[in-house]
């Protein structure tokens, strides 16, 4: 009885505390929940290495997914943007917020669009700058009952390479080609001024001079999108990520669910 009340106890700690609003509790919240899974297969076999495996089985969780939905999902080789109506504003909270501030600092509404991408739908506005040689965009997802909205800088060279600073929340599920460089900001931070000024500083820190850039034409942002979502296929294709089904689609590979277990494992540490 005692045993069971000293993991009763942990875990409604952890749960108070991961209910906190301050990230730091939060996290806390997390080790006391790793705690409480060690305590209890402690007591249930008597063994050291008994508790370690139930810290261990928190991180192999995401394999109850990767071996079910995700190795039997097909993605298109090739996707294309579609023009839509932009979708209920009280659904997706800060973005109306957001697209207003791109507006606030100069960037210029281009268009609507989106695409479906592994059962999620994805809902762009794109914004660009010619005095910044900068595209921003709000992106709005989709999937199931989930929903989510981040925002994306981006910014590139005479030579095609691409710098982009986004707060989007989770790791990314492809690898990026060495032409592409993210900035990954804490997906709290939803001020698009603020992002603004951390892609200042990513381009600063990177020295990449601002007269380097290229200044983007509205009428191809689309276009750039799909290209470069293209050129991120073809490099993970190379890279035994992911491989042709003959249908025109693909599929991860055993290696590519390696990938992904580890990009799942990064954000349960970072977003714990």
């Amino acid at each position: 009885m005692r045993s069971c009340l000293i993991v009763l106890g942990l875990f409604v700690l952890a749960i108070a505390l991961r209910s906190a609003r301050k990230a730091l509790w939060r996290k806390l919240g997390a080790l006391v929940f790793l705690v409480a899974s060690f305590m209890a297969f402690y007591y249930m076999t008597g063994r050291w290495w008994g508790g370690l495996i139930g810290v261990v089985m928190w991180f192999f969780l995401p394999w109850v997914e990767l071996l079910t939905r995700i190795r039997r999902m097909r993605l298109p080789m090739e996707n294309r943007l579609r023009s839509r109506n932009a979708p209920d504003p009280s659904f997706f909270p800060n973005a109306v917020e957001a697209a207003a501030a791109m507006e606030e600092a100069g960037f210029e509404h281009v268009d609507d669009c989106g695409w479906e991408w592994g059962g999620m739908k994805q809902h762009f506005r794109l914004f660009w700058h010619p005095e910044e040689r900068a595209v921003s965009a709000v992106c709005l997802c989709e999937q199931g009952d989930v929903a989510f909205a981040f925002i994306s800088v981006t910014s590139r060279d005479k030579a095609g390479r691409l710098w982009r600073t986004t707060n989007f929340p989770f790791s990314a599920t492809l690898k990026c080609p060495p032409q592409m460089r993210w900035n990954h900001v804490p997906c709290e931070r939803n001020c698009f001024h603020q992002i603004l000024g951390d892609h200042h500083s990513f381009l600063r820190k990177l020295k990449i001079e601002p007269d380097s850039l290229r200044v983007p034409d509205p009428d191809e942002i689309e276009s750039s999108i799909e290209a470069e979502m293209k050129s991120q296929i073809r490099h993970n294709l190379e890279a035994g990520i992911i491989r042709e089904t003959g249908s025109g689609h693909f599929e991860y590979t055993f290696r590519g669910l390696l990938f992904l277990w580890g990009q799942f494992v990064k954000d349960m540490v970072r977003l714990c």
